[in-house]
């Protein structure tokens, strides 16, 4: 993939993770969902970007479970006319402009997934 990077790369390589098979699965299905999504490391897990802004981060603790937190950047943005529809159902809304989602059955949410990385990445641009 081209969109991989060594940097994330080394990091699954040494990373200690009951779910380590899951987040790489998770890892492919973003970076496979479009070409222009990259990736890096921040809050010590691999996070997506899009346009060169941050905008799917995982989310690897407690470590009993896996989530993606859908958000709009580093920096705050005025979200008074933020609206996002979620056909999916797997947003969990945490704020106005910023949701999680668990991973529960990575092949069971694969298609929704696409779906709702794919529409967050445009709406967020």
């Amino acid at each position: 993939m081209p969109n991989r990077t060594d940097a994330v790369d080394q990091f699954m390589q040494t990373l200690d993770h009951p779910l380590k098979a899951e987040i790489e699965q998770v890892r492919g299905i973003i970076l496979d969902a479009d070409e222009q999504i990259t990736e890096q490391i921040k809050w010590k897990a691999p996070s997506f970007c899009y346009h060169g802004d941050d905008r799917v981060t995982m989310r690897l603790h407690p470590q009993n479970r896996l989530q993606l937190v859908f958000h709009r950047g580093v920096k705050v943005k005025d979200s008074t006319d933020f609206v996002f529809e979620d056909s999916t159902g797997l947003l969990q809304w945490v704020a106005k402009d910023r949701a999680v989602v668990t991973i529960d059955d990575v092949e069971a949410q694969r298609a929704a997934l696409i779906t709702v990385v794919n529409r967050w990445m445009e709406a967020t641009k």
